[in-house]
């Protein structure tokens, strides 16, 4: 196993302490304050409002811990975590500011590859 987290679960750590909405699989929604999560997506939420997708049945929670096993089927978190400092090292990776995955491919990057070798001769 990978010791490294990608990038879904590292927002989810982000999202800790925000309002999130998840809904499982059968369709049911969950609106709270996740508190904490875990790798394998098991989330503990406060303040909860459920809504069921059959009877659109309300009801509120104090605190609930949701299972990945119950069917996540996607979460919604908060737009200003779009701006967490993990997003500007992946653009300074992309951008080719500490890493590879920058670097120039094709015949233009070898042509001024060679024109610069040739300035220092």
């Amino acid at each position: 196993m990978s010791r490294s987290l990608g990038i879904p679960v590292k927002l989810l750590y982000e999202s800790a302490g925000h309002v999130v909405t998840v809904e499982l699989k059968s369709g049911e929604l969950y609106r709270g304050s996740m508190i904490e999560c875990e790798d394998n997506w098991n989330c503990q939420l406060e303040n909860i409002t459920f809504t069921a997708k059959v009877a659109h049945l309300m009801a509120k929670y104090h605190n609930l811990s949701m299972f990945s096993s119950e069917g996540v089927k996607f979460m919604v978190i908060p737009d200003m975590l779009k701006n967490a400092p993990m997003f500007k090292r992946l653009d300074a990776r992309i951008r080719g500011k500490g890493s590879s995955l920058g670097v120039g491919r094709g015949r233009a990057s070898a042509m001024r590859a060679r024109v610069s070798q040739l300035k220092y001769i």
